[in-house]
């Protein structure tokens, strides 16, 4: 099976960011109009991504591309950091994120609820525990439509 385009961009910008002490946060293609988008969402284990890392990270990996040369069309690049409420999708983002306000939806309602803002208290053995509100709750992770950091206001 031929890889997706994806996962032989993370293959090759992982080093880069490994180097330079960043984290992958997401690797996005896909076809926006006439042009097709490749956009590459870093960030830092402190969250402090300035536009240097994006733009040292941006060149490197353009290097990459152009030796390796991956992808059959025309692209352009994007690299980016992940911001504030970034995507929780992998379970390194999940697990730094223990302690932090995270934005879950669910397919379906769990326990009457569609979403659920709160602290994340745990990860693992296939669900998230969140502190809401008012109560906690265990989520299967096979439920989960999206997950996110969320801003404290």
């Amino acid at each position: 099976m031929k890889p997706k385009v994806t996962d032989l961009v993370e293959e090759m910008v992982n080093p880069i960011l490994s180097r330079l002490g960043l984290l992958l946060v997401e690797v996005e293609y896909k076809k926006e109009g006439a042009n097709w988008m490749l956009r590459v969402f870093i960030d830092r284990a402190d969250g402090a991504v300035d536009l240097d890392d994006c733009a040292i990270v941006s060149e490197n990996l353009s290097v990459a591309l152009d030796e390796r040369d991956p992808i059959p069309n025309a692209y352009f690049l994007e690299v980016s950091s992940a911001g504030a409420e970034r995507p929780l999708k992998r379970p390194q983002d999940f697990e730094r994120s223990i302690g932090k306000r995270v934005n879950v939806s669910f397919y379906e309602p769990i326990d009457g609820h569609k979403v659920i803002e709160g602290t994340l208290l745990s990860y693992g053995e296939g669900e998230l525990s969140i502190a809401g509100e008012k109560e906690a709750f265990s989520v299967p992770l096979d439920k989960i439509a999206g997950a996110r950091l969320a801003i404290e206001w």
